[in-house]
Order: structure tokens, then sequence, then C-alpha cells
């Protein structure tokens, strides 16, 4: 059994953890609100992008000289995944659903006999995918500096992928991220950037157009918006994702240190009724010292 010592000093630790954890949930919390805000405002603006490339690609995908970025290479042997998750830990299940997702998405890649290149956005992704498919691996973005994400440091991560695809590196590109719901859910998500997908008309964050039959007349022609929209649409949807994790990663690590402050405190109550016990046990012991003494005399 351990000593009144040792479970004072267990106590003592175990609240200092527990301070920690709450000042942890305190300062998640109030960086919640405006991650939320920014990955909200931020959502109509990727949808509606989407959407205007899937009107306007459907129109322009079958004639001759369609940007490579719509219809892609013609094959798919090689694909980039990019997989997006944080630098920082204590946000409780946020990267490894994340990860685990890719992770599959990986395994029937590579079991269809299909190349793969993997470029990892936050140091967890890296640590997490470094043990199985660390020869897949090509680059790293670490993003700890950026206190608050903006759309140049999207910009830089879209412009890498576009140069690499000018090069033929790879055929298809898809994108893992987390999409933030509340502090409570957070949903791993899988989304293709490059081609364009052009068969998701559909999307669950807005309700389908009702156009009324209306035709649209485009000035400049099709091909002309979309070769200035297409790469603009992988900045979008990077900067869309990186902001949905921003608030994802608040909400998750809200919630894990609400949990272990909650942990700590019922540990905290069980240690000091162990000490209280031992402490009363220990009293007793010596009365019945002192009595027994006393009676020998």
């Amino acid at each position: 059994m351990a000593s009144l010592k040792d479970l004072k000093n267990r106590i003592s630790s175990v609240k200092s953890t527990q301070k920690i954890t709450k000042a942890k949930k305190m300062v998640a919390a109030s960086k919640l609100r405006r991650a939320q805000e920014a990955a909200e405002a931020a959502r109509p603006y990727a949808v509606r992008m989407e959407k205007v490339l899937t009107g306007l690609g459907t129109a322009v995908a079958d004639q001759p000289g369609a940007s490579p970025l719509l219809v892609g290479t013609g094959k798919d042997d090689v694909e980039l995944v990019i997989v997006a998750a944080s630098d920082k830990g204590l946000c409780g299940g946020f990267n490894t659903n994340i990860v685990k997702l890719a992770r599959q998405h990986l395994r029937e890649i590579l079991a269809a006999g299909k190349e793969v290149k993997i470029l990892c956005v936050g140091r967890k992704s890296t640590a997490l995918l470094r043990r199985e498919f660390r020869e897949y691996i090509i680059d790293n973005k670490d993003m700890s500096h950026i206190k608050r994400v903006g759309f140049a440091d999207a910009q830089s991560i879209a412009t890498e992928v576009l140069a690499k695809f000018e090069r033929n590196e790879f055929d298809v590109a898809t994108l893992f991220y987390s999409k933030f719901q509340s502090a409570l859910t957070q949903v791993p998500t899988k989304q293709q950037l490059i081609p364009v997908p052009l068969n998701n008309a559909a999307n669950d964050d807005e309700p389908a157009d009702d156009l009324g039959g209306a035709v649209y007349e485009y000035e400049p022609d099709e091909a002309a918006i979309l070769e200035d929209l297409l790469p603009r649409n992988v900045a979008v949807q990077v900067y869309r994702a990186l902001l949905e994790n921003a608030a994802s990663e608040q909400g998750a690590s809200m919630t894990a240190m609400e949990n272990a402050t909650k942990n700590a405190g019922e540990l905290i109550d069980r240690l000091t009724i162990t000490y209280n016990r031992t402490r009363q046990a220990a009293i007793t012991n010596e009365l019945i010292e002192i009595i027994s003494g006393a009676e020998a005399l």
C-alpha cells in the first residue's frame, strides 16, 4: 500500500495536471469561436466555386483542348495524396481520424498496383504516416509557425501542387482533412482536387440550384473562365480545408481537455478517499499501540 507521503504527492501532481488541462480547455474555447466563424464563412464560396466549375466543366469537357485540371491526364496511375492535420497534440482523435481515413485510401491505391505520393500538411500527419508509408512521403509542410491561417498559406501549397501537376508528376490529387460540425463532432473528409469531379453536382452544404429553365451565356467564353478558375479552385479548396481543420482542432482540443479535467477530478476524489482511509488506519494503529502499552504497565 502506498504511504501517506506518496498519496499526498500523487494528489498534488494530479491537481497540477488538472490546472493545465483546465487552462488549455479555456484557451481552446476562446480560439474555437473565431476559427468556427472563419470556417463557416469560407464554405459558401468554396461550395459555389465547385458548382460553377461543375456547370462550366460539363459544357466544355468534351471539347478538344480542355484543361487537364478539368478532364485529367487520361490516366490515374499516380496519385498525390494530401493529408492535412495539425502540428500539435492534445486534441483527442482529431489527427488519428484523418490519418485513419487517408491510410485506408492509401492501402486501396497500393493494392490496385498504382503509384502514390504523399504530401503531409502538419507535423502530426507525417508522424502518424511515417511508420507505414515513409517511402511515399515526398514533402511535409510545417504550419506550427502560423498563428492564424491565411489564404497565402493555402496558395503556397496549391502553387506547389499545380507545379507538380504541370511537370506530370501525378495524375490525380486527393485531399484529406476534418470537416467541422461542432465541438463534439468533426468528420474526416476526402475530397478530389485534380481533376475536378464533374459528377459532384449535388452538395450537402447547399440545396440544388433552381434555375427555372434559365440559360446562361458567359463572357468571356467558358474555356477562358475555366483557365482562370481551375488553378484558383485548388487554392480555395485547400484554404477551406485548412480553416475546417483549424476549427476542428480547437473543438477536439476543448472536448479532450474537458474530459481530462473531469477525469482528473474523479481521480483526485478517489485518491483523497484512499489518503483519508490510510491516514485513519495509521491513527487507529497508533492509538492501539498506545492503549496496549498503557495496559501493559
